[in-house]
């Protein structure tokens, strides 16, 4: 079991109802793989089919005058009559004008494929909550957890616990659907890599979730910075103060209704 595997049916039993659809989907894999495996060795020990005994004449020894000859039939000579019409008909084909030459048509099946390509903006609905296994090739993750506000202290403990390091925090202001999102960023330093992204929303009127600071001391700075532009509040935390902007500020520059 790698440390993908393993960090994944760790998170897993934040999700009760998620981890039960997993251990399905694995037995249903394990039982397959099985059968195939089965069939497999079963046609491994199946006798090979009886090779043909070649003739005497096949097998006695052939000289080179026999090879040469053989290798003479086997090309195939044009004659010299019917290569010059072949010529003569290119040359007088390239001697026309090029107005002769009919127009040709679009094809009409190019446009067919391009109409029958899906719409890449399908609107698949809401996420729930849950742990996402991702190609970390396409989407720089291995794992993506969406969790509640209330479940972040227990995620990242999870992490904490497997050795994981917290990279950064930060924030996404989704304005339309008057929500706020904190992102937490993990890795861990191992011989197979594996990089975890925790989210969690709550509303843009009271944007709260609570500080991770007493686990991973070096989440102070980064719930400081996330509090000073995006505004949003971590409970607990012991010095909730801007790093860059005045003490005094009352604006969040990285919010989308910013106007300065």
């Amino acid at each position: 079991m790698n440390i993908i595997h393993e960090t994944k049916w760790a998170l897993l039993e934040l999700f009760p109802e998620q981890a039960e659809e997993e251990k399905v989907k694995e037995e249903e894999a394990r039982i397959k793989a099985e059968e195939e495996a089965k069939a497999f060795a079963e046609a491994e020990e199946m006798e090979p089919a009886e090779e043909e005994t070649p003739s005497d004449e096949e097998s006695k020894p052939r000289s080179v005058v026999d090879m040469a000859a053989d290798e003479i039939d086997s090309i195939e000579l044009v004659p010299k009559q019917e290569a010059g019409k072949e010529k003569g008909k290119e040359e007088a084909d390239a001697g026309k004008p090029a107005e002769a030459a009919a127009p040709t048509a679009p094809e009409p099946e190019k446009k067919e494929e391009k109409a029958a390509e899906p719409e890449e903006s399908e609107d698949e609905g809401p996420r729930t909550d849950g742990v996402l296994e991702l190609d970390f090739q396409a989407r720089g993750a291995n794992l993506d957890v969406l969790c509640a506000p209330d479940q972040i202290v227990d995620v990242t403990r999870i992490l904490d616990e497997a050795g994981f390091f917290l990279e950064t925090i930060s924030g996404v202001d989704w304005i339309k659907e008057d929500q706020m999102e904190v992102i937490y960023d993990y890795s861990i330093v191992a011989d197979e890599p594996c990089r975890v992204v925790v989210r969690t929303r709550v509303p843009r009127s009271e944007p709260e979730v609570p500080t991770i600071s007493d686990i991973y001391p070096g989440a102070n700075w980064h719930e400081r910075e996330t509090h000073e532009f995006f505004g949003i509040k971590f409970e607990g935390h012991p010095y909730l103060v801007p790093l860059l902007l005045p003490e005094d500020a009352d604006f969040y520059p990285l919010r989308k209704d910013f106007k300065p």
